[in-house]
């Protein structure tokens, strides 16, 4: 090895050295001077009385029974009534299965029919 090599080394090592020194003492420096303001009182009274009607909101969906699209006949039960409801229905399954399959026939969209001839501009 000759001095020039070890001397571009020792010089990379070094520079390596200096700026991460430079690197920690900024992020030091920004560490100290910028202060995150903690949440106030009122802050976390409001986060918390929202977080309160919000699972009042959900808990009384998930426990009443409502309309969610009348024309095609789509309910929201609460979950005890539904596995009710599945358990009686599903008690004979072929019959279960055809009703299901008739739901799901009349819920989807039919698709538009085909153009019987190619138009002008194919």
């Amino acid at each position: 090895m000759n001095y020039q090599t070890a001397n571009r080394a020792t010089a990379a090592a070094l520079g390596l050295i200096i700026v991460s020194g430079i690197f920690a003492t900024a992020v030091v420096a920004i560490k100290l001077t910028l202060c995150v303001p903690a949440i106030d009182e009122d802050r976390a009274a409001e986060r918390t009385k929202a977080l309160t009607e919000m699972r009042a909101t959900e808990e009384k969906a998930l426990a009443t029974t409502a309309w969610l699209d009348q024309p095609h006949g789509v309910v929201r039960l609460p979950i005890d009534t539904a596995l009710q409801l599945a358990a009686q229905q599903w008690q004979n399954p072929a019959a279960a299965r055809a009703e299901l399959t008739a739901r799901q026939e009349k819920a989807v969209a039919e698709l538009p029919k085909a153009p019987e001839k190619p138009s002008a501009f194919e």
